[in-house]
């Protein structure tokens, strides 16, 4: 940390290599070779502060049209206009992007540019992947004779380890030490390997286990808004903050004005290196905010109501950027709430451009005076500093919706999607519907004489309590959507204490948990006085990180587990999260509703979730009168009073200026310094993955897919944590067997998250859910058909019967493959079972790059068609034809099945898509790119 308060240079292994990816200026200044002079020079402007020079580029001097652009396309503009060279960023890059116009359309007339973000942002998850890739690429370099220490990040990359912490232990003083002594128990050898990757490349950036979530601590600490670099000349460098993520709320960010998204982490690698990405110009949809929320309604009902809307509209692959004179009345956090969603509304980016409430929130989060005022008038002189009053200043949208806030009511969003929002008052009846209505999003198909089933149990209180449909037995504040407010977090706080004070308490079996996304909530929490009845409550802190949201819910207690599924009930999970696709929480909690931290400490006092909180009673108080909801709900003045007075930039100096210090356990860690790792053959969590073997430096010859077997038949939605689960690793799959065969007992299963950097496990891992369902199989589960024999496998062993028997395989699916968290082992799992192509109704648009990333074709139906109007089975044996002309973005390209001849659109959406996909993948692209 630098003396103002802000994260510390990074490290960089040349400064031409570091100048080319994010300060494109002093690349122009400079005389490497690979790098022309940019054409857009001219434009470069200076102004003077306390005797320091300081260069931007004027965008609105190259082109009169500039401010109908919108705010986020700006930043598009000066990211190219910065780095143009015309070897990685190319002048028609520049023109393209000036040329944008509402009238331009998805899928009609698109635009290819490429885009070179400021930083690269990681979790744990998806970050031991890319540091496992970069020292096996490192390897592969050595191996065809090259020079492995070119493998080095040159944009600065931050990984957060905010993934592996789980809820085992709850409800008690301790378990948050517990629980961080558990993770370092298990984690340990993930937690050396990261530590060494920090020494081991430049640009690398480590922030320890224990100190929050990855994009809260992006919010409150990593974001500069402004970049701002030294240059050869002694001058400082201005450019607007960017970033990609290998985590799909990465988008969180927008909320700050900071433009970024979350990507493969496939793809983040190759950002990593130096690479630019390749997009298509996006529509930009305007959403209009007006008037103010009621004073009892909080952001997170406002999310849920805008995810609801804009998947109903349809804005996957577009950016979506706010306006209009209700952004005003929204905090910073608010919006960042909003943006942290935007992966569950489907769109690339949920942009706020930035104004002077995100000015003040730098100010409330400890960035220093100095570099906000350099950043208001860097932002005044380049026209992106937001009036949202102004309406002249509106840009011009493809298409413009209005929300009014004043009609934003009370909700939640499930069972089982983030965007299937419902009004609070409408739960009992909806809940009732979705018990009968028949398997699907909104469905259980339990039957009408079952809906009444209960069961009973035994506590430690010696106590018998009942289950229904429909008991709450997860209660949890997590996740960054909403422990990063502190209007949410405090109105929790101060519903339990008028919850305590009327005499309320919550059943002991529900497991109730709080997760602050940093240290900074504790703090406030604290201060405020509110901390003591959480914990009366039951929610006590837990550990600094995802945990539920991401399904490290931890386990059930046996008893509750045992009475679920022997009566077959369906019981909920209420958690302040954003995801809640079934499986993901819980095995045994079918229904997830997401809601505000307020509704999960209420739903939990219910112990149901069919409760109507305007006529039923919460419990009665020490006098015997009924306590109602409304009587200890919290009004948002009475919650801004409280943040007013103890929210401070103090909290953030002393959370902020050890983060990087990590606990005792991380401090104790020692790991070797050696540039090449050191693989050991008995680890069951870092293994050198085969990607790279028998890789040659020559291109392989393009090959179309004969005599292909469907792996898996598959509906619509499929998930990443479908394809590719981050929670438990059940004892019965074949994940656990391999850990079992190597001494491994189920109690250090650990889960498929924390070991994504062992292929052996997680190709074993690859679609291993037990909610998948495949129309191969009668059941729901992670099973197949091996078609040849009829005989029914698990997912991994019928690829692996396929293997040896030479043949390939392809996954015939609906629409919206890929939905849901960016995930690499979403397409490396697949690739590893031997899937080399995809037929799909749609793709999400971060997992189809994942498959491209990976050498995996992805093809889509033809608008109209599908498995089912074909009337294929899945059953066929499956020959793709690629052109020996080469190929196309967006071309035709046929399939045969058993005599059923359709055509299919190739997904490759640019040039780029096709020369990763010729190469083998993005990563073996990059290799023979080091060694040319």
């Amino acid at each position: 940390i630098d003396s103002e308060g802000w994260p510390a240079p990074i490290r960089t292994a040349s400064p031409i290599s570091f100048l080319l990816c994010s300060s494109g200026i002093s690349s122009v200044k400079s005389s490497n070779k690979m790098s022309g002079a940019n054409p857009f020079a001219q434009f470069e402007k200076t102004f003077s502060q306390a005797g320091t020079t300081y260069k931007y580029f004027d965008l609105a001097s190259i082109d009169s049209k500039y401010d109908q652009l919108p705010y986020s396309i700006r930043v598009l503009l000066e990211s190219a206009v910065r780095n143009c060279d015309n070897f990685h960023i190319l002048e028609k890059d520049v023109q393209s992007i000036l040329g944008w116009s509402p009238a331009l359309k998805q899928g009609s007339n698109d635009v290819e540019v490429s885009f070179k973000p400021a930083r690269v942002i990681l979790q744990d998850f998806t970050g031991v992947p890319a540091v496992v890739d970069f020292a096996a690429m490192r390897d592969a370099v050595l191996d065809l004779g090259g020079d492995p220490e070119k493998i080095n990040p040159i944009c600065p990359a931050d990984l957060v380890i905010d993934h592996s912490v789980q809820v085992d232990f709850a409800r008690a003083p301790d378990a948050l030490a517990k629980n961080q002594s558990l993770e370092f128990e298990r984690n340990k050898e993930r937690f050396t390997f990261l530590k060494w990757g920090a020494k081991a490349f430049n640009n690398m950036l480590i922030v320890p286990p224990g100190s929050g979530i990855v994009h809260q601590v992006n919010l409150e600490y990593l974001a500069r808004v402004v970049f701002e670099n030294d240059a050869t000349d002694g001058s400082k460098i201005l450019y607007p903050d960017s970033v990609v993520g290998t985590d799909s709320h990465t988008t969180m960010i927008n909320g700050l004005g900071v433009l970024g998204w979350g990507v493969g982490g496939i793809e983040a690698e190759a950002v990593m290196l130096g690479q630019s990405i390749s997009m298509l110009l996006p529509e930009v949809i305007g959403y209009k905010l007006e008037g103010k929320l009621s004073p009892l309604v909080t952001s997170t009902d406002l999310v849920l109501t805008i995810t609801k809307h804009l998947r109903q509209l349809g804005v996957v692959g577009k950016f979506v950027e706010f306006y209009g004179p209700g952004v005003a009345e929204l905090s910073i956090a608010d919006r960042a709430t909003i943006s942290n969603m935007c992966p569950e509304y489907g769109a690339t980016v949920g942009y706020f451009p930035i104004d002077e409430n995100t000015l003040g929130y730098m100010k409330q989060t400890n960035r220093s005076e100095k570099k906000i005022d350099i950043i208001r008038q860097y932002l005044k002189a380049t026209q992106q500093l937001r009036n949202y009053a102004d309406a002249a200043q509106d840009p011009k949208f493809t298409q413009s919706i209005t929300l009014d806030l004043s009609t934003v009511v009370t909700s939640v969003s499930g069972p089982k999607r983030p965007h299937d929002r419902v009004s609070v008052s409408d739960m009992p009846e909806d809940f009732k519907s979705c018990l009968s209505s028949p398997v699907g999003f909104k469905g259980f198909a339990i039957a009408p004489e079952a809906q009444s089933a209960f069961g009973e149990f035994q506590w430690d209180d010696g106590k018998t309590y009942k289950l229904h449909h429909g008991s709450v037995v997860i209660a949890a504040i997590t996740s960054c959507t909403n422990t990063s407010n502190p209007s949410v977090m405090l109105g929790a706080g101060l519903l339990a204490k008028k919850a305590v004070e009327k005499g309320l308490s919550i059943l002991p079996y529900i497991k109730t948990s709080l997760s602050p996304g940093s240290g900074v909530v504790t703090y406030y929490l604290k201060e405020s006085g509110v901390i003591p009845y959480l914990e009366k409550l039951g929610f006590d802190i837990v550990g600094y990180g995802c945990m539920t949201c991401i399904g490290n819910s931890g386990p059930l207690e046996e008893n509750v587990v045992n009475t679920i599924e022997k009566n077959g009930l369906v019981c909920a999970g209420v958690l302040s999260g954003n995801r809640n696709f079934e499986g993901r929480i819980h095995p045994n909690t079918r229904a997830n509703y997401l809601a505000s931290p307020l509704l999960v400490i209420a739903y939990a006092i219910a112990g149901r979730v069919d409760i109507d909180f305007e006529k039923e009673p919460l419990g009665v108080d020490a006098n015997g009168k009924n306590v109602f909801l409304q009587d200890i709900w919290p009004t948002r003045s009475e919650i801004q009073e409280v943040e007013n007075k103890h929210v401070i930039p103090a909290m953030f100096q002393e959370v902020y200026s050890k983060i990087e210090l990590g606990s005792q356990d991380w401090q104790t860690l020692q790991v070797s310094e050696g540039k090449l790792f050191s693989w050991s053959a008995d680890s069951t969590y870092i293994k050198r993955p085969p990607f790279f073997e028998g890789m040659t430096r020559d291109l392989p010859k393009l090959q179309s897919i004969q005599k292909a077997r469907c792996l898996l038949f598959l509906g619509d939605s499929v998930t990443t944590d479908h394809i590719s689960p981050a929670g438990s690793i059940a004892r019965t799959s074949p994940a656990a067997r391999f850990l079992s065969e190597r001494n491994i007992t189920p109690r250090d299963f650990n889960s498929y998250g924390s070991r994504r950097g062992n292929d052996a496990i997680m190709s074993r891992g690859t679609f291993a859910n037990i909610r998948l369902v495949n129309k191969l199989v009668e059941k729901t589960g992670p099973r197949t058909v091996h078609i040849p024999s009829q005989e029914e496998l698990d997912i991994f062993d019928a690829a692996e019967r396929y293997r040896e028997e030479g043949t390939p395989l392809v996954l015939v699916v609906g629409k919206d493959y890929g939905s849901g968290s960016s995930r690499d082992w979403a397409a490396k799992g697949p690739f590893l079972l031997g899937v080399k192509a995809v037929i799909a109704e749609s793709y999400e648009r971060i997992h189809r790059s994942n498959l491209v990333g990976m050498g995996i074709i992805p093809l889509q139906f033809l608008p109209g068609q599908s498995a089912e109007t074909l009337n294929l089975t899945g059953r066929e044996v499956y020959n793709i034809a690629l052109p020996e002309s080469g190929l196309k973005p967006g071309q035709k390209i046929q399939v045969e099945a058993d005599g059923t001849v359709f055509e299919t659109i190739l997904r490759f959406d640019t040039e780029v898509d096709i020369t990763y996909y010729k190469n083998g993948g993005i990563l073996n692209y990059m290799i023979r790119k080091m060694l040319s």
